[in-house]
Parts: structure tokens; sequence; C-alpha cells
């Protein structure tokens, strides 16, 4: 069968971009696009917005990481969050107050982990990535603003050195590969 919708974007930012369309279809050639796109960007992840803006009530996002993606833990403010699984796998990390890791989520397409999670309060996260890419689906509540994201203090932020960031990632991985040891 023929595709009739060929997906379309307008460019926000290196790594925002947002569907210019009502309709909005993505098959395994897009999300190869978005992979090559995300490769191509500073920190090596990108999202497609398929909301219409920042305002909206509900936003909903692809999302592709590349394996040394750092996400600085953060929190948010009066906000729930979900994430299904596209392509891939990935650790969410849930930490207490003072970085101490509290729980870690197993995300991926495989039988053995979750496909889906769901975070209803603003607890600090963190997302790791398994494999060479994922592709996630996030869907959280609009409007966006910045001020309603916290970010730890306990770690290190977007702005960080990257070689801190990359000892950070490091650490959390090997916390990953204890817990799953201990199992």
């Amino acid at each position: 069968m023929k595709k009739s919708i060929k997906t379309t974007f307008e460019v926000e930012s290196e790594e925002v971009l947002y569907t210019d369309q009502k309709t909005t279809c993505v098959d395994r050639e897009f999300l190869e696009t978005l992979k090559n796109r995300a490769a191509a960007t500073k920190r090596k992840r990108i999202r497609l917005c398929v909301h219409a803006n920042p305002d909206d009530a509900l936003h909903e996002m692809l999302i592709v990481h590349h394996r040394d993606t750092y996400v600085p833990p953060h929190a948010h403010l009066n906000k729930s969050e979900s994430f299904h699984m596209i392509e891939g796998a990935l650790d969410i990390i849930t930490f207490n107050e003072n970085g101490t890791p509290k729980n870690i989520i197993p995300l991926s397409t495989n039988a053995d982990d979750y496909l889906y999670y769901r975070l209803s309060d603003a607890t600090f996260h963190t997302v790791i990535p398994r494999s060479e890419w994922v592709i996630f689906h996030e869907t959280t509540n609009g409007p966006f603003r910045r001020e309603e994201t916290l970010f730890a203090t306990f770690a290190p932020d977007n702005n960080a050195d990257i070689d801190i960031q990359k000892r950070y990632l490091a650490k959390l991985r090997l916390f990953i590969g204890q817990h799953y040891a201990q199992q």
C-alpha cells in the first residue's frame, strides 16, 4: 500500500522539530531520518514535537537519544510524564532529594522490560540509554514553562564540562550494572 502522508516539520532548534501537519504519521524511514539528525547534534539527541506549540495543554513528542546522551537529573513541577518505547532500550533512574538512586526502571521493546512508564510527581529522574539509539514517545501536560523543571543540584547540568557529564554518566551506569548483577 502506498503511503499518502509524508511527515514534514519545521526546525525550532538543532534539537527540536515541530510537525507542521494536522495529521502526523511516522514510519521506520522517518525514524532513521530522526536518528541521522540526532547524530549531527552536539548532544546527540532530537525531538519531534507533534503538538502545535509550547502553550498546548497536551505535549506529545518522539524523542531520539544516542547512547552517549546525557540528560541531567530533573523533576517537573505540577506535571506528569509518560514514555512508550518505540525502539531500543533505556533505564530510568529515580533519585531521593539528596541524589541517592531509588529505583531503576528498565524500558525497551524486549519481553523482560517495561514498554511503558508514567511518573506523576516531582521526583528527580534521568534517562540512561542502553542501546546505541533509543526512541520513545513522551507525553506530558503543557504548557511548557522552563521554570517548572527543577534540575538537581547533586548532578552536573547541561552546561557542565562534557568530561564531567561523562564521568557522572559512567557512575550511573556502574550503579545500574551493580543493580542488575545483584538480581
